[in-house]
């Protein structure tokens, strides 16, 4: 069994991802929740679910950009400042040189969303540019809130860190009430509310200077760029799959089933419900199998990540079942709207093979196995094409198929990658276990 290094040892002791972890928590519940209080909220406020859906587009369509293109460079800051501060050095370099990085990585994007914008606007937006400007706005404003994300992060401010991101959806959803009570109408108006509210808490937390670091050493590229391209290609993968369903139903419906998109959309986040759970309390357990197996204790680590597993799974069945019996009553409570029981039943067996996914792929990113995730969230969107592309007719029922295809093959690929690492005797780095610990791609 491999040792842990008299080096590696100290180091991660001082890591500081156990300090963080309930406040973390508590920000992911609460984030949580104010996603699905805000699609009731906005629902009302724009009268009706037809006039909501070019929100519901957005929205998903957001959360799987900068999630999927940010979340690497927070990974990154957090993991590299976390290794100046145990050495005693200033992180001032590292900012700059991941700033220049996240620039380069906006205006790539923008360009592109730029020279596909006609395609984009008519095939996803039904010809409402509005709605591609407050997509390509809310892209831009999560920059700065994944940057600022890192730097809290990595500097050990968690509760400013837990800030940004509760905050988010409590002001998106206070914006659109302001925006119901003085009679706004246009949707416009309130997908540029979406979009700017990141802004907001980055703002108040860099006033209260939580996001002040100090000079160091000159910080070269291979610093602040470790396994970058491997966590942007994992992660943009991920993302993808995990909004995919929406997405997808967006854009192979009609333009009078906007109405049916926007009841997809809530079936989808309903089925999230224990993966937003899932993330609070794993965000607590991941720091302790992490630290076992760097100890070299790794039946230990066997036996927790296995407890975990068991919890996933039981979770996953009584989602699935529930989601059957007693969704469509769920779903007819919470939004005032219907969808079939075997529909939710399937969206919900799809949540939970992606949270064993999530469980599992954070577990071999803290052994080192970075390019592995990678390759199993990439053979997960190729499943998805192909059985949304061959398994049925019906809109709905090809993209269930395809979600739940999705999640299984990156759940085995997974599986089969962390027992040969175990068995290699692969023992985690403060590094790693900072990519692990804030490896979340569900955002909302």
């Amino acid at each position: 069994m491999a040792a842990v290094s008299t080096s590696t040892a100290p180091a991660l002791r001082r890591a500081p991802l156990p300090e963080g972890t309930i406040p973390v928590a508590v920000s992911l519940l609460i984030a949580g929740i104010a996603t699905y209080a805000f699609f009731i909220v906005g629902k009302h406020a724009l009268g009706g679910e037809e006039a909501f859906a070019p929100i519901v587009a957005m929205w998903f369509a957001t959360f799987t950009l900068a999630p999927g293109f940010f979340l690497p460079l927070e990974q990154e800051m957090g993991r590299a400042l976390a290794h100046r501060r145990a050495l005693d050095e200033g992180g001032r370099p590292v900012v700059k040189r991941l700033l220049v990085l996240g620039m380069v990585i906006v205006g790539f994007v923008l360009a592109v969303i730029l020279l596909a914008s006609p395609l984009i606007t008519s095939a996803y937006f039904n010809g409402n540019w509005w709605m591609l400007a407050a997509l390509a706005t809310a892209f831009v404003a999560y920059a700065p809130a994944h940057l600022a994300r890192g730097i809290c992060s990595g500097n050990g401010r968690f509760r400013s860190y837990a800030v940004i991101i509760g905050s988010d959806g409590v002001l998106r959803i206070l914006a659109c009430v302001a925006l119901a009570l003085i009679g706004v109408e246009a949707v416009g108006a309130y997908g540029f509310a979406v979009a700017l509210t990141p802004l907001v808490p980055v703002t108040l937390v860099a006033l209260k200077g939580q996001l002040r670091t100090e000079p160091g050493p000159q910080a070269d590229w291979q610093e602040v760029s470790q396994n970058l391209g491997w966590l942007l290609l994992g992660t943009v993968c991920a993302a993808a799959l995990l909004n995919a369903g929406p997405v997808t139903a967006n854009l192979l419906s009609d333009p009078d089933e906007a109405e049916l998109v926007t009841r997809f959309g809530y079936g989808v986040l309903l089925a999230r419900v224990p993966l937003f759970m899932f993330q609070a309390v794993q965000a607590a357990l991941l720091p302790r199998l992490s630290r076992l197996a760097a100890k070299g204790q790794l039946d230990e680590f066997r036996s927790g990540f296995r407890k975990l597993l068991y919890l996933v799974a039981g979770v996953g069945v009584i989602g699935t079942v529930g989601g059957y019996l007693l969704g469509p009553l769920a779903i007819e409570l919470v939004y005032d709207s219907e969808l079939s029981g075997t529909t939710l039943a399937l969206l919900a067996l799809s949540s939970s093979l992606y949270m064993a996914d999530l469980a599992t792929g954070q577990a071999v990113i803290a052994l080192r196995g970075h390019a592995q995730v990678a390759y199993a969230w990439v053979a997960g969107v190729v499943a998805f094409v192909l059985a949304t592309w061959l398994s049925s007719d019906d809109l709905f029922r090809r993209i269930e198929i395809g979600l739940v295809v999705s999640s299984l093959v990156p759940l085995v690929m997974l599986g089969w990658f962390l027992r040969r690492r175990l068995a290699s005797g692969v023992v985690p780095t403060p590094d790693s276990m900072m990519d692990a610990f804030s490896d979340r791609p569900v955002e909302g």
